[in-house]
């Protein structure tokens, strides 16, 4: 057995990072980390006749901008991890459905960009795939016509809302090679908090994040300290105080190295995003144009990194249902 504890999972061959890239949308260029980007549209709709369809392209571009740097014709990949936040995920599913490469869709909202790591790192492990992409991405429009409200309608936003990232991440693994590897993995439990404020899903998320995290450095008998840096996404400003307060009430405080992809992704002060960024491609663009950087240029030797997903849907929200959460952990080391 490979597990350690309950539910982090050693891995031996240690996945390699073959290549990766990331893809935004014009607001996200704006922000502190746009120098890491690989590319910046300032079209909101990638040249596409629709939100969903340049949601659609922005993922494809993302894909193939990453198996160029990987080095790799996407032929060579036995397996596509994707997945987004609309419906059936059919943004992922058009994307990659020329690509005639084994596709599973996956949806864990905004956790999927761990998820997708986190499976096809399994499936490297288990010796069944030499070589697999996993790619993640949302769109700002597209999630408030099914999520909100069509942006004609112009809603006003609450204090405690989240900016659904427009952009995408792409990472492929391979089993050798890349400077950087994903050592261990902690798949997450639904964490329900009774929370129904599709508004301030930060506090949805972040008792998710909590039982991961105590879940993880418990099966690892490790600390926040033993980790160069610990990212969470996307609980925004709201949900990184809060599991901030948390983890230190669980005896696990955090300093300067725990951040929120949520929170990086935009400038607040000067961008009217309100509590930070939210959506698949907010902690998807993040990794590929801040984490994994940071990491091959020697920053940082060991990061975690613990996506965050709220668990609804329109449907259920209309309903008066509360906000599942959900986490999954990786852990990737230079």
């Amino acid at each position: 057995m490979k597990r350690i504890g309950r539910r982090t999972i050693a891995l031996d061959t240690a996945p390699a990072v073959l290549g990766f890239a990331s893809v935004v949308g014009s607001k996200e260029g704006q922000g502190p980390l746009r120098e890491g980007f690989d590319y910046i549209s300032e079209d909101a709709t990638f040249g596409e006749s629709s939100w969903e369809k340049a949601e659609s392209h922005m993922l494809k571009q993302c894909f193939e901008l990453s198996c160029a740097r990987a080095k790799l014709s996407p032929s060579q990949l036995d397996m596509i991890f994707a997945g987004d936040l609309l419906n059936q995920c059919v943004s992922s599913s058009f994307a990659m459905k020329d690509s005639q490469i084994p596709y599973l869709g996956l949806y864990g909202a905004c956790s999927t960009m761990a998820e997708s790591l986190l499976l096809g790192s399994l499936m490297i492990e288990g010796g069944f795939a030499s070589q697999v992409c996993a790619l993640t991405g949302s769109h700002f429009c597209s999630a408030e016509r099914q999520y909100r409200f069509p942006l004609e309608y112009g809603g006003q936003r609450c204090p405690t809302a989240q900016w659904t990232v427009t952009g995408a991440g792409s990472v492929i693994l391979g089993s050798a090679g890349g400077g950087v590897h994903v050592t261990q993995v902690t798949p997450g439990v639904i964490v329900d908090a009774g929370i129904k404020d599709a508004n301030a899903m930060g506090s949805a998320m972040a008792p998710a994040a909590l039982d991961t995290l105590k879940t993880h450095f418990a099966d690892t008998q490790r600390r926040c300290e033993d980790y160069d840096a610990i990212f969470t996404g996307d609980l925004g400003a709201l949900g990184h105080d809060l599991l901030e307060t948390l983890l230190a009430e669980a005896g696990y405080p955090v300093d300067a190295r725990y951040a929120d992809c949520g929170v990086l992704l935009y400038d607040r002060e000067n961008q009217d995003v309100h509590a930070g960024g939210s959506g698949c491609g907010c902690s998807a663009s993040v990794l590929c144009a801040h984490i994994l950087p940071g990491l091959l240029a020697g920053r940082w030797h060991r990061v975690l990194f613990a996506a965050t997903g709220a668990l609804m849907s329109p449907v259920t929200t209309q309903q008066g249902g509360s906000i599942p959460g959900i986490c999954h952990a990786v852990v990737l080391e230079a």
